[in-house]
């Protein structure tokens, strides 16, 4: 018979010390003081901001320690290049590691070095390799780690089953469109949508645009 894991009491459970980020601004407004492990998930259809946004929470991590993107989609690319500059990425060069486009078993090896990165970005979950049970297992043999998976979009979920139930996993849950980050966390009161705005002058331009196609209310009969 297997042992029986130990047993909390609510006592013991609200005297513990988990540790969490000290947020600010618009991301703590947004997403709280979040853990520092679990699974995050980001997602939003192309040209819709994901990139810009996610290189913008990737240089905030960045001053709370150091952090690892793995670049299995766009790997060092000429786009990739261009997305760290307009971002003035190079601020952020002592605490972030790029990898191209690294399987996630050589991802494995370089997590169990001693000293290696608390936060983990892995653009795309689609790209991955992964399933839902190497995603857990993943996550569980990392408990101190935060993982921070981008996912493609369809319409308004994350693409496809598996990054479906990724998003349901997920402590923060942030859906990028329109150049605006909703933003849904488990670290802050209230269960809404908080918003971040990536781009303000194409977030207003995709205001205005789709306030142009929608359809004119027709005159009453007379």
């Amino acid at each position: 018979m297997a042992r029986l894991k130990r047993a909390y009491s609510v006592d013991e459970v609200l005297n513990m010390n988990i540790p969490s980020y000290d947020f600010t601004g618009q991301w703590k407004a947004a997403i709280g003081n979040p853990a520092r492990s679990g699974t995050w998930i980001v997602w939003g259809e192309s040209g819709n901001g994901k990139s810009s946004f996610v290189m913008q929470l990737v240089k905030y991590l960045c001053g709370f320690g150091k952090v690892i993107y793995d670049s299995l989609e766009e790997g060092t690319s000429l786009s990739f290049q261009k997305s760290l500059q307009r971002h003035g990425m190079l601020e952020a060069r002592r605490r972030l590691t790029i990898l191209d486009r690294e399987p996630i078993d050589q991802l494995r090896e370089r997590l169990d070095r001693r000293k290696s990165a608390a936060i983990v970005v892995i653009d795309s979950l689609q790209y991955s390799g992964l399933n839902f049970r190497s995603y857990q297992r993943l996550k569980e043999s990392y408990p101190s780690k935060l993982f921070i998976f981008i996912s493609h979009a369809d319409g308004d979920r994350p693409k496809g089953a598996f990054a479906e139930r990724v998003e349901y996993d997920s402590d923060v849950k942030i859906m990028v469109s329109c150049f605006k980050a909703s933003c849904k966390s488990r670290f802050r009161e209230g269960a809404e949508w908080e918003t971040i705005t990536v781009w303000k002058e194409g977030a207003v331009k995709a205001l205005l645009d789709d306030g142009q196609n929608e359809k004119p209310a027709e005159e009453p009969a007379v």
